[in-house]
C-alpha cells in the first residue's frame, strides 16, 4: 500500500486515511472504535511538559550511571514528584496523571529520534531518554494502588497528536515493549500487570476495547464456569496450544521425510504437513497485518522462511503430479520436492527453540542470538561490497580467457571458501600471473583478518551487553511474547492450523456479514468448544483450583496472587519491636543512601554548630560577669 501511495504522490496523511478506510471495510462486531482515554491533544501537552522538565534536569551530557543510580542525585524524589504532577496543573480541574508513564515513554521515543537527527548531541539525548525510563520506573514502583496502576496507568490506551491527527491509541505496556524500555519492563508493577495478562486475570472489555477489566470468574470455584471457549484468548493457553501443535508439526515432518514416496503421490502424513504449513503461514500474515511492523522479529522471519520453503516443496510436488507417473520430469520434480523438504530439517528443530523462551536461561540465549543476527547485518553489508569489488577484479584479470563461465565458477568458489575459513591457493598461479595470486592474497587477508574479526567483535559486544542485563532482557522477551497474544486480539481465537477452519467456513462465505451477531457468536463458540474441548477440560480444573486460592488470599486481605513462603510461615510470631531487636538493628545499620564523605561533612557541620553556640554562650556569660 505504501509503495502505491508513493507512486501516486500521496503523503503520510493520505496513506493513514487510506489505511483507516480499509480497516472500516473489514467485517467486525466491535461496537466502538478504540479511542484515547484522554484527548490526544491533552496527552501531547503532558508529554511536552515532561520533555521540557527532562531538558532542564539534564541540561548537559552526564554519565549514565548518575542517572540510573538507585539514589541518583540527578533524578531525585523532587524531580519524580514534579514529573508525576505533569498531568495535573493547579489552573486545571482535570487530572491526567494516569497518562504520565505513557507520556514519558513517548518522550523517550522523541529523544531517541532527536539523537538520530542531531548526531553531535546524540549522547546527551540518549542520557535524557534514559532519564525518562528511570522516572517512569520510579512512578510505577512507588504506586501503591495496584488496580489503578494496572488498569489506568499501564493498560489504558492513549494517543498523541502528530501532523495534526491523532495517532493510533496504545498503552504503556505496548509502548514499553515496542521501544524495548527494559528498565520500565523490569519494574515490579509492570511485571505484575504482565503476569495478570498472561494468566487471563485481566481481559479486554467486550464493550469498550480501550479498557482492560478483571476476569469476573477469578473467584468462581465452579468447574463448568471455567469451561468457556472464550478463555482460549488467555495467552498462556494459546501458548500451550502452539507448543502442542508445534510438536505435532514436527512429528508430521519426521514421518514425511522418513517415508519417501518414489511415485510422487501425496500420502496422509504429507498432506497434513502441508495443511499445517498453510495454516501457520496464514497466521503469520494475519498477525503482521493486525500488529504492523512491530510484529517483525528474528523468529517471525525465521518461521516465515521455513513456511515458504515448505510451500516450494509442495508446489514442486504438485508440478510432479501433473506429469505421467513414470516420466523423467515427474521423477526429477519429485526428487526436487524432497530435496527442499530435507533442506528444512535443521530449521524445524531450531524452530522448537522458540518455545523454550519460558525458561530464563534459554530466553536470555535467544535474545543474544537475535541481537547477534542483527549485528551480523553490518558484517554482511561490508562483505557484499568487498565481494563485488574483488569479483570484478578477478573477472577483469580473466578477460583474455575465452572460457569466462568456468573462470567465474572457479573464482566464486574460491572466494566462498575463504569466507568459510578454508582458502585454497592452488590454481591461482595460473590465473593471470602474478596479479591473480597477489589479489587473492589481499582478498584472503581482508576477509579472514579484518572482516571476520569485526564479526567476532560484534558478537562479543552483543553477548556482553545482553548477559550484563540478562534478567531484564528475559523479562522484556516474556513481555513481548505476552503482548503478541494480547494486542490486536481476535474475537474468536482459532490458533493455527485451526485458523483454516475460520478462513474456509467463516471468512470465505462471509458469515459475519449476513448472520445475526448473536447467532454468529454462538456458532463460533460451538466450533471452538469442539476444537479445544480436550484442553478446556484441563484449564477449567486449573482455574477452579486457582479460584480457591484467590478466595483464600482475599479472605486474608492479601493480593490475589500471594503465596506463603518458608520465611513467612512464622514471621507473624516474631516480635521485633518488643524484643528490642528492631532498635539494635537500626543503630547498627549503615546509611547506604548517602556517601560516607557526605555523612562526615554533615556530622562536622553539626559539631561546628554546637561549638558556635558554646562560644556564643561563653561570650554572653562573660559580658554578664563584667557587668
Amino acid at each position: 500500500m505504501v509503495r502505491w501511495a508513493k507512486l501516486f504522490g500521496w503523503d503520510e496523511r493520505d496513506r493513514r486515511h487510506l489505511h483507516d478506510e480499509i480497516q472500516h471495510l473489514l467485517p467486525s462486531h466491535r461496537e466502538a472504535e478504540i479511542i484515547s482515554a484522554i484527548p490526544a491533544r491533552q496527552v501531547t501537552y503532558v508529554a511536552l511538559r515532561l520533555k521540557y522538565q527532562i531538558e532542564q534536569v539534564v541540561p548537559c551530557e552526564l554519565p549514565e550511571e548518575r542517572i540510573s543510580a538507585p539514589h541518583s542525585n540527578v533524578i531525585t524524589e523532587a524531580v519524580i514528584k514534579t514529573a508525576k504532577s505533569a498531568g495535573k496543573l493547579s489552573s486545571s480541574s482535570d487530572d491526567h496523571s494516569a497518562c504520565v508513564v505513557y507520556c514519558l515513554l513517548v518522550v523517550k521515543h522523541w529523544f531517541k529520534m532527536q539523537a538520530q537527527l542531531e548526531l553531535w548531541d546524540a549522547d546527551l539525548h540518549n542520557v535524557r531518554a534514559t532519564a525518562c525510563e528511570v522516572i517512569a520506573k520510579s512512578i510505577i514502583e512507588n504506586e501503591e494502588d495496584m488496580s489503578y496502576l494496572m488498569q489506568e496507568v499501564l493498560l489504558k490506551r492513549y494517543a498523541i497528536v502528530v501532523d495534526g491527527e491523532d495517532t493510533k491509541p496504545s498503552n504503556a505496556i505496548e509502548k514499553a515493549v515496542d521501544l524495548h524500555a527494559v528498565r520500565v519492563i523490569a519494574s515490579s508493577g509492570y511485571q505484575k500487570a504482565i503476569a495478570h495478562l498472561w494468566r487471563g486475570w485481566l481481559v479486554q472489555d467486550e464493550h469498550d476495547p480501550s479498557r482492560f477489566v478483571d476476569y469476573k470468574g477469578k473467584t468462581n470455584t465452579s468447574y463448568w464456569a471455567h469451561f468457556d471457549p472464550d478463555r482460549m484468548r488467555v495467552p498462556q493457553y494459546q501458548n500451550a496450544v502452539q507448543i502442542i501443535m508445534s510438536f505435532v508439526f514436527l512429528g508430521l515432518y519426521t514421518g514425511a521425510i522418513n517415508t519417501i514416496n518414489p511415485s510422487g503421490d501425496l500420502d496422509i502424513v504429507e498432506g497434513m504437513l502441508y495443511i499445517f504449513t498453510v495454516g501457520f503461514l496464514c497466521d503469520e500474515i494475519s498477525k503482521f497485518y493486525k500488529v504492523g511492523r512491530y510484529y517483525l522479529s528474528f523468529w517471525n522471519t525465521f518461521n516465515s522462511t521455513l513456511y515458504i520453503l515448505l510451500m516450494v516443496s509442495f508446489i514442486t510436488r504438485i508440478i510432479a503430479l501433473a506429469h505421467p507417473i513414470h516420466s523423467h520430469e515427474r521423477r526429477m520434480m519429485n526428487e526436487f520436492s524432497y530435496d527442499f523438504l530435507a533442506f528444512t530439517a535443521p530449521m524445524f528443530w531450531m524452530r522448537m527453540m522458540l518455545y523454550l523462551d519460558g525458561f530464563r536461561f534459554f530466553g536470555a540465549m535467544l535474545v543474544i542470538l537475535k541481537v547477534m543476527m542483527a549485528e551480523s547485518l553490518i558484517f554482511f553489508a561490508l562483505l557484499v561490497v568487498v565481494l563485488i569489488g574483488f569479483l570484478q577484479g578477478f573477472i577483469g584479470l580473466d578477460q583474455a580467457d575465452d572460457n569466462q563461465l568456468g573462470a567465474v565458477s572457479f573464482v566464486f568458489k574460491q572466494m566462498i571458501n575463504a569466507i568459510m575459513g578454508s582458502p585454497e591457493f592452488d590454481g591461482w598461479d595460473r590465473f593471470a600471473p602474478p596479479f591473480g595470486l597477489i589479489l587473492y592474497y589481499i582478498y584472503t587477508f581482508i576477509i579472514t583478518v579484518v572482516l571476520l574479526n569485526i564479526l567476532i567483535a560484534l558478537y562479543n559486544s552483543a553477548y556482553e551487553d545482553i548477559t550484563e542485563n540478562a534478567i531484564d532482557e528475559y523479562l522484556a522477551l516474556f513481555a513481548q511474547k505476552t503482548m503478541q497474544f494480547v494486542r490486536a486480539p481476535d474475537e474468536n481465537v482459532f490458533i493455527a492450523p485451526f485458523n483454516l477452519i475460520e478462513i474456509v467456513f467463516f471468512s470465505a462465505p462471509c458469515l459475519e456479514l449476513w448472520l445475526p451477531k448473536k447467532l454468529f457468536e454462538q456458532l463460533n463458540d460451538a466450533v471452538m468448544g469442539a476444537i479445544y474441548s480436550p484442553l478446556l477440560l484441563v484449564t477449567a480444573w486449573l482455574e477452579a483450583r486457582t479460584a480457591r486460592k484467590v478466595k483464600w488470599n482475599r479472605g486474608r486481605n492479601e493480593s490475589d496472587d500471594d503465596t506463603i513462603e518458608e520465611w513467612e510461615q512464622l514471621a507473624s510470631e516474631l516480635d521485633v519491636e518488643g524484643s528490642g531487636w528492631s532498635k539494635r538493628v537500626g543503630e547498627s545499620a549503615p546509611n547506604v543512601v548517602e556517601e560516607k564523605a557526605v555523612l562526615e561533612v554533615q556530622k562536622l557541620r553539626e559539631e561546628m554548630k554546637e561549638l558556635k553556640e558554646m562560644i556564643r554562650g561563653l561570650q554572653t556569660s562573660g559580658r554578664n560577669g563584667e557587668a
